[in-house]
């Protein structure tokens, strides 16, 4: 079995080794830069979801992997808080798409009108917490769970339900 990846951020591909050798440990993986076709920030769930769709698609042009999956992080704005929000798509080799979404914990509001002026949230927390390519590593999800859920926990959650609904389509 191959599966293909769409990024080489860390904390991302982590996420789809640990669980996806759960299920399938002879699975070769492919890391794959594929652009999200959405905003470099993406501001909205529904913008997030789309970001994980284009990924895993993209991946599945011309290749005979099993899937490809595209993961994405963004934000949503629920009752004037913003939200960290993120989803991954799954997306078979004949075209069957299946999304799940991850945790989201509230931002606070510094941070949340930084995003409102056009930066990324990535950066921003660079400068939140004084360290280089925070979303390589715990991620936003990390600081503001004090290290109780990392992005790769996160995206390993995503993994799970992707998983999941892949196993379960198979079945009938």
């Amino acid at each position: 079995m191959k599966i293909l990846i769409g990024t080489n951020n860390r904390a991302k591909t982590k996420a789809v080794h640990t669980i996806s050798s759960l299920y399938y440990p002879n699975a070769e993986f492919e890391n794959k830069e594929v652009p999200s076709l959405v905003s470099s920030q993406p501001m909205s769930d529904e913008e997030t979801r789309q970001g994980a769709i284009n990924r895993a698609k993209q991946l599945m042009v011309n290749s005979d992997a099993s899937f490809g999956i595209g993961l994405e992080g963004g934000v949503n704005e629920i009752d004037g808080v913003m939200y960290i929000c993120n989803w991954g798509a799954l997306v078979t080799n004949d075209d069957n798409v299946f999304t799940a979404t991850g945790a989201g914990v509230p931002l606070p509001k510094e941070i949340a009108t930084k995003l409102k002026e056009g930066f990324e949230l990535g950066p921003i927390m660079d400068v939140y917490t004084n360290t280089n390519d925070i979303r390589q590593g715990e991620g936003a999800i990390g600081v503001f769970t004090n290290g109780l859920v990392t992005r790769s926990d996160m995206f390993e959650h995503i993994m799970l339900l992707l998983i999941g609904q892949y196993e379960l389509s198979k079945k009938f």
